[in-house]
């Protein structure tokens, strides 16, 4: 399937300046009587068709930042938006909705049912979103077939190389046509070569197709790749490498 005919069958076209913004994020946790500031003002801001890198050691807020960007957890402070809807105004029923029709995620684990195929797997998203037999379906073939294993799609996950099974990964963050993907280490289990090829592959997906791309990967492959270097580090985000 090209990039065209996916494009054109985006559900969620309406045009928006900002896919995904915060400003003035803050989160506290409770620790031993005290307080852990994990995030302490963030403000930054993603765009359609941008693929941004996100860059900070283990311990550095990246996974409370990625979650509350989503919507899985709420800031102590400050305010997200996705496509320009405040997640605050939205309860979970609303937010959860929103992440099913326009939010794609992937982690450094692809997470496929081993004794599911290839499009079975990728048909999950679109299981729970109610989508008829037929139509999902085809919906899964058209999103393999754009990730170039359109010819492994009745093989079942665990007959699949490392490589083979991020790409079905990617498919089935793809399926639903989200206008925002957010993923976490998504080449930490790859090899350079393959991880390289997964890389370039988001990136043109998110170029071609106006989708906002925010990685979280210590990937220098990917660092390169980016439009942007986000660098992350005891709890704020800047786009300058912190000093070692």
């Amino acid at each position: 399937m090209d990039s065209q005919a996916l494009t054109a069958q985006q559900p969620n076209s309406n045009p928006v300046s900002t896919i995904v913004e915060a400003r003035g994020v803050t989160r506290d946790f409770s620790s031993g009587g005290g307080v852990v500031h994990a995030l302490r003002g963030i403000d930054l801001r993603v765009l359609p068709g941008e693929f941004v890198a996100l860059r900070g050691r283990s311990g550095s807020g990246k996974t409370t930042l990625l979650n509350i960007l989503i919507g899985l957890d709420n800031p102590t402070s400050g305010k997200v938006s996705i496509l320009e809807k405040d997640l605050s105004t939205l309860n979970e029923t609303e937010r959860a909705r929103l992440r099913r029709e326009s939010v794609g995620m992937m982690f450094q684990n692809a997470h496929l049912f081993p004794s599911l195929t290839a499009q079975e797997n990728v048909e999950i998203p679109l299981r729970l979103a109610r989508v008829p037999g037929r139509k999902r379906t085809e919906m899964a073939l058209q999103a393999l077939e754009h990730v170039g294993l359109g010819k492994r799609a009745h093989h079942r996950g665990m007959e699949l190389s490392g490589g083979e099974q991020q790409r079905v990964a990617l498919a089935r963050a793809l399926v639903h046509k989200p206008r925002f993907i957010i993923a976490d280490e998504p080449t930490g289990n790859l090899d350079s070569l393959t991880g390289r090829d997964i890389i370039m592959l988001l990136r043109t997906i998110a170029h071609e197709e106006g989708i906002g791309m925010l990685i979280a990967t210590h990937d220098a492959v990917l660092y390169k790749a980016a439009d942007r270097v986000l660098y992350i580090n005891d709890g704020l985000v800047t786009s300058e490498a912190p000093q070692e």
